[in-house]
């Protein structure tokens, strides 16, 4: 996730900054990275964290693998998929509303519940039995909070664009060109971009909200799930009702960005998200260690308060292969956080961030996922497109290939 948090301390920046890190060797909610020195002592937690992925297919009866339902790669945009809210369905209603773009063109117009027909029947061959309980007790345990929790501030659970995004952002997002995004942009690493975004008073709201949540939880002692592995403080929003703001959010105002800038990550078929906040100093996380997100494309924005330290730091794009090999000067970058802006970049963008040292940081995160692209992924060896390592590697081997052939040209004139 992106998060934040510093690796140990100074320590981990300096170890970060040096390249020489080894990732936990299973799949995390966030995917920590640790030295070689303490790879043998540390084991990963079997915790999938509580963002929806498609896991592996298998075969599960009565709907085996040579089932004929299947989804277009490219999805028609210029389709308004139904709202699934009302119903009672094993999966979330947005994940069927994201995924009808996708439909064969003979079924857009069908009915709804020929399409949740057909949707479920797919979602069903990529969920194993464990994986459809985990959900259904995730559901029920979100409805319980829905159920109780009384919001601060309804204004924050449907999205408003006007009051939500200061109107430089919403003038880039109205034109939606890769000109106008960039022109709200800087970019200080490559694939990292940094641009105002939030409002004061969104912002302000929100830390109010999410202290209203957690001063509920206190007073009910209701246990709650924290945002992931490794944060032990700060809350996941769409448990207590910001899943659809926050999933407009990404549709709307993320995909487009992400669509220009990550498509090669799978930025234009975003299709889920995990969203929460992180809190850090004073009697919470102080960091949190470098690491890599389980996300295509992570949107970090600061919502205040006041505090110093929290620099975030970057590492370099990884694939799985990769991601404990060294860091090139070219990709360091230390980012110190303003309320209000936002930092874009991939998931698989090694970063971190150093203590908080002193005051309160709050930063809500959001974790944006394309199903198509990790079902693509599991097909391919070669991630040269955004892994930098991988990009070496081909280099070095075309350089290689021409020196041969520049060699046998040489050995045949010299014989000629």
């Amino acid at each position: 996730m992106s998060q934040e948090g510093a690796g140990a301390g100074a320590g981990a920046g300096a170890a970060a900054a040096a390249g020489d890190r080894r990732v936990e060797p299973q799949t995390l909610a966030i995917t920590p990275l640790i030295s070689a020195q303490r790879k043998e002592a540390r084991h990963a937690s079997n915790n999938s964290g509580n963002g929806f992925v498609l896991p592996p297919p298998v075969p599960l009866s009565p709907y085996p693998m040579n089932s004929p339902n299947r989804l277009r790669l490219n999805p028609n945009n210029e389709h308004k998929p139904d709202n699934y809210n009302d119903l009672e369905l094993d999966f979330s209603p947005l994940l069927f509303s994201s995924l009808e773009k996708y439909l064969p063109p003979t079924l857009l117009g069908s009915s709804r519940d020929t399409k949740v027909q057909y949707v479920r029947e797919l979602l069903l061959r990529y969920t194993p039995d464990g994986e459809r309980n985990r959900m259904q007790k995730h559901r029920e345990y979100r409805q319980k909070i829905i159920s109780n929790y009384q919001p601060l501030h309804r204004e924050l659970y449907s999205m408003n664009a006007a009051n939500f995004f200061v109107s430089s952002f919403r003038d880039a997002l109205n034109e939606k060109t890769e000109e106008s995004f960039r022109s709200i942009m800087t970019e200080p690493s490559p694939g990292i971009f940094v641009f105002e975004m939030l409002q004061p008073r969104f912002c302000e709201k929100l830390l109010a909200e999410v202290e209203n949540f957690e001063k509920w939880v206190h007073e009910t002692k209701f246990r709650i799930m924290r945002p992931n592995t490794m944060n032990k403080f700060g809350a996941v929003l769409d448990d207590f009702g910001l899943e659809t703001m926050l999933q407009k959010l990404m549709e709307e105002f993320i995909r487009p960005i992400s669509t220009i800038f990550f498509n090669e990550v799978g930025g234009s078929t975003l299709d889920s998200h995990h969203g929460f906040v992180v809190e850090y100093g004073g009697d919470r996380d102080v960091d949190l260690g470098f690491h890599v997100d389980d996300s295509e494309v992570t949107l970090n924005v600061c919502l205040g308060k006041h505090f110093s330290g929290g620099e975030l730091f970057f590492r370099g794009v990884r694939c799985d292969r990769h991601v404990n090999t060294e860091t090139q000067p070219e990709e360091i970058l230390d980012y110190s956080h303003v309320p209000g802006r936002a930092v874009l970049h991939r998931g698989r963008h090694r970063h971190g961030a150093r203590a908080t040292t002193s005051g309160q940081r709050t930063n809500l995160l959001l974790w944006c996922r394309s199903s198509i692209f990790r079902e693509l992924r599991k097909y391919q060896n070669d991630f040269s497109t955004w892994c930098t390592e991988c990009q070496r590697e081909r280099n070095g081997r075309l350089h290689h290939h021409s020196a041969v052939i520049k060699s046998e040209m040489l050995k045949r004139q010299e014989a000629a």
